[in-house]
């Protein structure tokens, strides 16, 4: 009942005062008197709380309360216990000094209200305690909700694919030590034609999506290909439209909801564009339709985008038809009857710029890397990375200072590859490198860290000798996917390269 007043004063922004039964490390009982005072700013609006303690010894017998506590006897050892008593084995385990107590809970509360609120990482370091513990931390639904709850439900429905046979502990440790993770070039069926190059693809499901692209004689194109992974020979396959948005080429491809495909911007016949267009790939017949945002922002091409919350399209920077570099940021909930364009107004923004990536961590975390940036009166590629939190009441842009050993860290570049990986952290490669940088070279950062520091993963396999533009997409959480590669002019778009973060299911005896 405490408790729970506590929570209706802390919602309705009123005082409390009340007595709360605590207890010292000896299980010795406390009345603590709290009292907690809202403070309110001019506009109303509860800013902050101040609490109050007041202790004292408590008159209580523990052994008339009616839920279990520590009790001063706990921590007595049994000099002589009775082994008829039907009690004793029971007793004596209890009164253990050494007896930790948590292991006094039921399994059922280890691993729903404990074991599952932990990170993959100390729920494999508690495996190793004792065999009960490792027992616990082996069931495969636990461990399914460890990783729900550190990545998220929808990072895990992704994965669902990858467990078959490999499980949840195996996939989590994989996805976190990056143990397994190596190059592996294969060839798809299928082609993809007209040849053309600045595309955009992504990834929804386990299926692979290019639309549109520069063909000959900067011909811009408005079809769509996918790419099915999940069958036994994977092929090129247009997609049969009932209509398309008009050809382009420097645009972006977003996934959203699961199997929709939003087009935004780039370059077409008549110039930049900044309309959007929405396909569901599941429908029974596929139909590229356009969503008339409210307050859109200017036409653009080479910028960059990423779906927050599975609806929400974010867009940054890119290219006026001017030159004209840009450092805006605007956002579309698309699940909205009437979806308006927002712009986030942040008191401070990175430089502008175009060629850059966006990768979502965190669920409503950004982060921008990379692109051709202004610096002064020059375009300088760069290296800076910078960071907003769409979840703030005020959301606003900071510069990561993300440290690095020399030469470790990643050069400047353009261009790139960004991928996202389940626990959060970011990998860099590819690009547009000036100097003689390997553009296959791999860079991890974890942005959630303390003090950020980027690393160099060092991969067996064969990489890509070229990444670059929107030819990259994680498929099913571990495979990172780029498409093609390039001989002269001309990009060979049935040649792919993976990068697998995990172990292949089917690799396994």
């Amino acid at each position: 009942m405490i408790v729970s007043e506590i929570r209706r004063c802390l919602e309705e922004g009123t005082e409390f005062q009340g007595e709360l039964l605590n207890f010292r490390k000896d299980g010795t009982p406390l009345v603590n008197r709290l009292r907690l005072m809202p403070i309110h700013g001019d506009d109303g609006i509860m800013t902050h709380i101040i609490g109050i303690q007041l202790f004292s010894e408590a008159n209580i017998d523990l052994n008339r309360l009616s839920y279990p506590v520590y009790k001063h006897g706990a921590y007595l050892k049994s000099s002589n216990p009775d082994p008829d008593s039907s009690m004793s084995e029971h007793n004596f385990n209890i009164h253990q000094p050494d007896y930790c107590g948590i292991l006094q809970l039921s399994d059922e509360v280890l691993a729903h209200n404990i074991l599952s609120r932990l990170s993959p990482r100390d729920v494999a370091s508690i495996g190793s305690v004792c065999t009960r513990m490792r027992q616990l931390t082996k069931n495969e639904h636990l461990r399914k909700m460890v990783c729900q709850n550190a990545w998220g439900k929808e990072v895990t429905v992704k994965l669902e694919l990858s467990t078959k046979k490999l499980g949840w502990g195996r996939l989590a440790r994989e996805l976190t030590t990056l143990e397994a993770a190596a190059w592996k070039k294969f060839t798809v069926g299928g082609r993809i034609e007209p040849s053309r190059c600045n595309f955009s693809a992504c990834a929804v499901g386990n299926r692979l999506v290019l639309f549109g692209g520069e063909g000959i004689n900067m011909q811009p194109m408005d079809d769509t290909f996918v790419l099915n992974l999940e069958s036994a020979n994977p092929e090129w396959r247009r997609v049969k439209v009932t209509s398309s948005p008009p050809g382009r080429w420097g645009h972006t491809l977003s996934c959203l909801n699961g199997s929709w495909l939003v087009v935004f911007g780039g370059c077409g016949r008549q110039g930049l564009l900044n309309d959007v267009f929405v396909l569901d790939l599941d429908a029974q017949q596929p139909a590229w339709k356009e969503v008339s945002g409210e307050a859109a922002p200017l036409p653009r091409s080479w910028h960059s985008s990423c779906t927050v919350d599975g609806s929400k399209l974010v867009v940054s920077g890119g290219c006026t038809d001017a030159g004209v570099l840009l450092s805006d940021t605007f956002l579309l909930d698309l699940t909205k009857e009437r979806p308006t364009w927002r712009e986030i107004a942040s008191s401070w923004v990175p430089p502008p710029r175009l060629g850059h990536t966006l990768s979502v961590y965190g669920k409503t975390k950004i982060l921008m890397f990379g692109g051709l940036a202004k610096s002064g009166s020059l375009r300088l590629r760069s290296c800076d990375t910078y960071t907003i939190d769409l979840e703030e009441d005020e959301p606003r842009w900071r510069q990561l200072e993300a440290s690095a050993l020399p030469g470790v860290g990643p050069p400047p570049r353009l261009d790139h590859v960004a991928a996202s990986l389940p626990c959060g952290r970011i990998i860099v490669f590819g690009g547009s490198i000036a100097g003689l940088h390997s553009p296959s070279q791999l860079f991890l950062l974890d942005p959630s860290e303390e003090k950020p520091t980027w690393r160099i993963l060092n991969v067996p396999g064969q990489p890509p000798k070229f990444a670059w533009g929107h030819s990259t997409c994680v498929v099913g959480g571990t495979r990172v996917l780029v498409l093609g590669g390039r001989t002269g002019e001309e990009w060979i778009l049935n040649e792919l390269h993976e990068l697998c973060l995990a172990s292949r299911p089917e690799a396994d005896p």
